[in-house]
């Protein structure tokens, strides 16, 4: 006879339950919050390993040539990165835990800890490179490339680095808007001509952005023109290397012109995932910060158990590490809703996705 499934062993408790090995007691000299602290980052793990889930799930919808904005797909995928904010939101909420040991009592069993640091959670690392965030552009990039004592070990080094040869989301995303169909001349063929060489529609939008901004803003212009169409006009090198996309100008314009025309039934979802890629970033930032505070209350200055700077390196990476950061700069292109041009009949449709 087959034996019933049982709560604990559906769950394997006994492993999960008997998993804490405070390094203090094992040498007798007890430190109790040291308890606190192993199944803090215990927890941290289980939730990497569900983001990485969700992650997977979205980025094998977006490998997908077709993705059809009126089936489930995107729905899913906006509903799966929801969830990842949420996870992170609980994260954050998290760090508040840590914060009931003080420095004094950290300091019980800090030292036992050497060399292995946060900085070594493979998880955490994955869901950075599952994201978009390159080797090449993290903060102080070279601590990353170590497999010495208190890097990574070999194997773990080797996981990050096939990860990174995988496309990311961020890449993703941008074929998908890169896919967009809405600026195809058969949508605006009935629409006036415009006066330059532009793009009916964004020559128009150019105009009306432009005509909205203040004399302090009016430089905005040519920024709108290097991140939209790649002209520089009279920026300097160092203001065009300042302003690098991740997302190509095709990617960047269809990302805008989702945002600007939102409230059409077929654009609803898809916003939803663009915000919810913003929002992400966010609770990132919010975590990094938070793991910031922590780490100067409980060790000020002082260098990592890793061998990190400590609270420099992460107040570094807290400033740079934002994967999705040409997505929300989107809002400073924006117009007001009153003044964004009508488009064609034939475009409104299959927004509206009247097929009549």
């Amino acid at each position: 006879m087959e034996k019933k499934l049982y709560y604990s062993n559906y769950l394997e408790l006994t492993k999960i339950l008997e998993a804490q090995h405070p390094e203090s007691f094992r040498l007798n000299q007890p430190a109790h919050d040291e308890m606190l602290f192993i199944i803090v980052h215990q927890v941290y793990e289980l939730w990497f390993k569900q983001i990485l889930f969700e992650l997977e799930f979205v980025c094998n919808v977006f490998k997908k040539e077709k993705i059809d904005d009126n089936s489930e797909d995107l729905n899913l995928i906006r509903h799966r990165l929801h969830r990842v904010v949420r996870i992170l939101e609980l994260l954050n909420q998290q760090v508040g835990l840590m914060d009931t040991m003080t420095p004094l009592d950290f300091l019980e069993f800090r030292n036992l800890l050497t060399p292995s640091s946060g900085f070594q959670s493979l998880q955490f690392r994955l869901v950075e490179t599952k994201l978009g965030l390159s080797m090449d552009t993290r903060y102080q990039k070279d601590y990353y490339k170590r497999t010495n004592e208190g890097g990574f070990t070999t194997e773990d080094f080797e996981k990050i680095n096939q990860t990174e040869t995988e496309q990311s989301l961020l890449q993703l995303i941008n074929s998908w808007l890169e896919r967009m169909p809405f600026f195809e001349h058969e949508f605006w063929r009935d629409y006036h001509k415009p006066a330059d060489e532009m793009h009916p529609f964004w020559s128009d939008y150019r105009r009306i952005y432009k005509s909205g901004l203040t004399e302090r803003e009016i430089a905005n212009i040519n920024y709108f023109d290097l991140l939209f169409f790649e002209n520089r006009n009279t920026l300097s090198d160092e203001q065009v290397e300042l302003n690098k996309t991740s997302l190509s100008r095709e990617a960047m314009r269809a990302a805008l012109f989702i945002m600007l025309y939102r409230d059409f039934p077929v654009f609803q979802t898809s916003y939803q995932v663009l915000d919810s890629l913003v929002e992400i970033d966010h609770q990132m930032a919010g975590w990094r910060h938070k793991h910031l505070v922590m780490v100067r209350r409980m060790i000020g200055m002082r260098t990592g158990t890793g061998g990190t700077s400590g609270s420099g390196y992460l107040e570094g990476a807290l400033t740079k590490h934002n994967v999705f950061r040409d997505i929300e700069s989107l809002s400073t292109f924006l117009i007001e809703r009153k003044k964004l041009p009508g488009l064609p009949e034939q475009l409104i449709k299959k927004l509206s996705y009247n097929v009549v």
